[in-house]
């Protein structure tokens, strides 16, 4: 649950035909691997507090570093194929700049916005910004991306503390229905509470999600989003591991999803740079892996505007002429082929 903000975009693989879910497990390999994009999302505090000016956007065309070439990389070297990266015309043309490049790579693009589920400490639907003002946004950019099946839309970044998760429950199934009104086929990923634990979820969460449905009654499409670090306190800002969260997390929401036939992707983890992050992180994944059937993929936090000397999760790879090296937790654990 690291504190970044407003959008993101993430890279990873085919979304639409979701496989039929059964009693076995699944077949060794995920579908969907990533890496998050930040620098669109700099400037937002976890109270919704915003300073747009903050924000670093990872394009050389605006300024920043080459996200446009870090994403070829992820796609084309590592095999991965989802990436994760407002309504202001020239704003969303220069977003809009970020999707394109993500979309060039021929993975699928995670849209997220990325303020906690509030704006200036209010939450949506619940005192703060009104669930017709959040369903007004989300309309603009379903509209926007209508056509492009390769975009996954991700409802909001780790609603935390929020008091009524039934309500919460209701401002998404309005943002579900609108989306589903202009945009009826692609992924949406359906965020709980307590920064969209991966552990707190199938007890907290997920049993007031579950009555979030598409217009016709079904759930196709319709994947809850999870997160889960690996340091002393869940916080992601440790560069140190110490549990690969399978017994305390993600097996105990594998068997969840199995009984409600439901899935979920794990779009945000990661590490240091270092032997236990590499050790846990990796294990992490391979569980996931080896439940393929009701775990669709994880996507790293991350690469994009992050300067990767002096941040504790960078994913950044560096650049040699027009060759990329990953760090070293990307290239034991995320990547999905030799780079």
């Amino acid at each position: 649950m690291y504190w970044s903000l407003i959008t993101g975009m993430a890279l990873a693989g085919a979304v639409t035909a979701l496989p039929r879910l059964d009693s076995r497990q699944g077949n060794g390999q995920v579908k969907y691997a990533g890496v998050n994009i930040a620098g669109f999302d700099f400037g937002c505090a976890t109270n919704g507090n915003c300073n747009i000016t903050a924000a670093y956007p990872p394009l050389q065309s605006l300024g920043g570093p080459d996200g446009a070439g870090q994403m070829q990389h992820f796609a084309r070297d590592d095999g991965m194929n989802m990436l994760g990266g407002t309504l202001d015309q020239t704003n969303t043309g220069k977003y809009d700049q970020l999707v394109q490049a993500c979309l060039a790579t021929g993975a699928y693009c995670v849209i997220d916005i990325h303020n906690y589920a509030r704006w200036d400490n209010q939450i949506i639907g619940q005192g703060g910004p009104s669930n017709e003002q959040f369903v007004s946004l989300w309309t603009q950019l379903a509209s926007k991306y209508a056509s492009q099946q390769k975009i996954v839309f991700g409802i909001m970044n780790e609603p935390h503390d929020v008091p009524d998760i039934n309500k919460w429950a209701d401002t998404v199934q309005a943002v579900v229905t609108a989306i589903r009104g202009v945009a009826k086929s692609q992924m949406i990923l359906i965020p709980g509470n307590d920064w969209t634990s991966a552990q707190q979820f199938p007890t907290k969460s997920g049993p007031a999600l579950l009555k979030v449905k598409n217009p016709d009654g079904s759930t196709d499409g319709l994947i809850f989003d999870v997160h889960k670090y690996l340091d002393s306190d869940n916080s992601g800002t440790h560069t140190e591991c110490v549990t690969d969260n399978i017994s305390s997390a993600f097996s105990p929401l594998a068997d969840w999803l199995r009984a409600n036939k439901r899935q979920a992707i794990n779009s945000e983890t990661g590490g240091g740079n270092t032997a236990s992050c590499q050790k846990y992180l990796c294990q992490q994944i391979q569980f996931l892996n080896q439940n393929s059937d009701v775990y669709l993929g994880y996507i790293g936090w991350s690469a994009g505007a992050f300067d990767p000397r002096t941040y504790e999760l960078s994913e950044v790879p560096s650049r040699n002429g027009n060759s990329w090296t990953d760090s070293s937790l990307v290239k034991a654990c995320l990547a999905r082929k030799a780079s």
